[in-house]
């Protein structure tokens, strides 16, 4: 299984879902379609996440904000 996963919540929900069940946070970011891209630090972190917010994971891939800037840095 991956580490990442996107949840129907908000971040601090999420947050608050990770420090709740001892789960350690790599990344989260916040989709533009709403709800969020959480990614744990292990896959045994987000299995439980997935466990405990069943109703709230998103089964289709969403779309990602864009990081990369659109002109070059230099």
């Amino acid at each position: 299984m991956s580490r990442s996963m996107q949840l129907a919540m908000s971040e601090q929900d999420a947050l608050a879902l990770c420090t709740k069940q001892k789960v350690n946070v790599s990344t989260i970011e916040a989709l533009p379609a709403g709800g969020v891209r959480l990614v744990c630090s292990s896959r045994s972190g987000a299995d439980t996440i997935r466990q405990r917010a069943k109703s709230k994971v998103i089964g289709v891939e969403l779309a990602r904000e864009k990081y990369r800037p659109s002109t070059p840095l230099w």
